[in-house]
């Protein structure tokens, strides 16, 4: 679907070093060497202790489409290098021209709550077509996930209030409008005001009129009626553009003339102003007049904290619409995700196990092929393992916490588990089938009523426990203490 928005191969959505590398694989001979990459995140979005993770549909479409256009060589073979001279050769533009994807691909589904260092992707395949997919795949899956976890962090305080998405006319793009809205609706928005996004994903979309409506009539009043008369099933009335509760009052006017024709007063809206006294007195009004089942829209640059905030002086508001804040994820405008190799095959057909070191040990990447195994009771999930799939886990299993080996915990065989990472593409064929997005929206409300409260808190979340299996950590532990020594780090 992620094509629709585009009549144009997408092949170019990379970085030029993506290339270069790509372009380097081939020269050197390695461009079928096996590898496998990781694709993770280190750290929680908005200070939370939670993400959602979104975009894996995008991905598949992404892949099923993907394909390298003449007009995407002929660019490339335009690039010069900085001596002027063609920056590749033209049987490197051969070769793109009759590649097809080879790759294999275990992805944690769409809408489940995932944790820092937890492989969301897997991807395995030749090495040439591995690096060519890391900036594209980061591209999709961190900014969606990233909305996807703003809305999440939305829904927990909203209840089981409405909430709306208005954010398309502040979004970074087009491209950032249409997916924050796919995104926003997984994390748990009830509709969006987005068109598009609404006829490409199947999502619920709402909306009546602006302040230009009414100061283009004579009077409030005048906008109000006139409305009604020609959308009578699809009428919220925008009540401050001169006086929040004057306007309140027309609108009563207008809901009594809607009931005469069999129509009700949708809601009215407030979009300024003091959110917690006006809807407070906007509900006297309402229910004074009658119209108790008339709902309260409230907007005006809300985020999860103002909403919290709102409901705590006891404002009476029943459906929020919520638009810059949550799009561009205002606080926190980028997730961080990374894509990490994790092994390549060697000549022998064994893998060689990779990591980058840094001096920042949050930065040290982990080797292995990676899967991840929740535990849960009869409570809900107590804990995440990530392990090495060649080295299957047999009866008891041990994790370890990567920052802190004296932390570790035991797991018994019996113990309930799922394992997170699922096949989405074998060797560059869909095996995976994909979920509805209404379903996506639902997994992520079933995930997150299985953990334990504290994680779901704004202000010091608990901090969920995931940690290395025993014989990963070690295997990381080993290869760390050979690069310090400069010894070749193989295993």
């Amino acid at each position: 679907m992620i094509n629709q928005l585009y009549d144009t191969s997408l092949s170019l959505l990379t970085d030029l070093y993506q290339l270069t590398m790509a372009y380097g694989y081939w020269k050197s001979g390695k461009a079928e060497q096996e590898a496998v990459f990781n694709l993770y995140f280190r750290k929680h979005p908005f200070q939370g202790g939670f993400t959602i993770s979104c975009g894996l549909n995008s991905v598949i479409e992404y892949i099923r489409e993907y394909r390298v256009s003449q007009s995407d060589l002929d660019y490339i073979g335009s690039l010069k290098g900085n001596d002027g001279n063609a920056l590749f050769e033209p049987g490197f533009l051969e070769y793109l021209s009759q590649m097809e994807l080879q790759c294999s691909i275990d992805a944690i589904p769409e809408g489940t709550v995932v944790f820092p260092n937890e492989p969301l992707l897997r991807v395995q395949g030749p090495i040439l077509q591995c690096q060519l997919l890391e900036t594209p795949l980061l591209n999709l899956i961190n900014f969606q996930s990233l909305v996807a976890t703003k809305a999440a962090r939305m829904r927990l305080v909203a209840k089981d209030d409405t909430l709306l998405e208005f954010g398309l006319r502040r979004a970074q793009g087009p491209d950032g409008g249409v997916t924050a809205s796919r995104a926003a609706y997984i994390g748990g928005f009830d509709a969006t005001s987005n068109l598009l996004a609404g006829k490409i994903y199947d999502i619920p979309v709402k909306g009546t009129h602006a302040h230009s409506w009414v100061m283009s009539f004579d009077s409030e009043l005048e906008a109000f009626e006139t409305y009604a008369q020609h959308l009578p099933n699809n009428v919220t009335l925008l009540v401050d553009t001169y006086d929040s509760l004057q306007g309140v009052r027309n609108a009563i006017e207008v809901g009594k003339g809607l009931r005469k024709r069999g129509y009700e007063l949708g809601a009215i809206r407030l979009d300024s102003g003091d959110l917690a006294y006006l809807s407070i007195e906007s509900r006297k009004l309402l229910d004074d007049a009658g119209f108790g089942q008339t709902s309260i829209v409230a907007s005006n640059d809300l985020d999860e904290y103002i909403m919290d905030s709102l409901k705590i002086q006891g404002a009476k508001i029943d459906i929020w619409g919520i638009g810059t804040k949550l799009v561009t994820a205002y606080d926190q405008p980028a997730l961080g995700g990374v894509y990490k190799l994790a092994a390549i095959r060697n000549g022998s057909g064994e893998w060689d196990y990779k990591l980058k070191l840094s001096e920042q040990l949050v930065k040290v990447s982990t080797p292995g092929i990676q899967q991840v195994r929740r535990f849960r009771d009869s409570k809900g999930f107590v804990s995440d393992m990530i392990f090495n799939i060649e080295n299957p886990l047999i009866g008891k299993s041990t994790m370890v916490d990567p920052y802190d080996f004296t932390k570790n915990r035991s797991f018994e065989e019996q113990m309930h588990f799922e394992d997170l990472l699922v096949p989405v593409f074998a060797k560059g064929q869909l095996i995976y089938s994909q979920p509805s997005i209404h379903e996506t929206r639902q997994r992520v409300k079933d995930q997150l009523a299985h953990f334990y409260k504290g994680i779901k808190r704004f202000v010091n979340p608990h901090t969920y426990p995931v940690g290395l299996e025993k014989h990963l950590f070690d295997l990381k532990t080993n290869i760390i203490l050979k690069l310090r020594q400069g010894q070749p780090a193989a295993q």
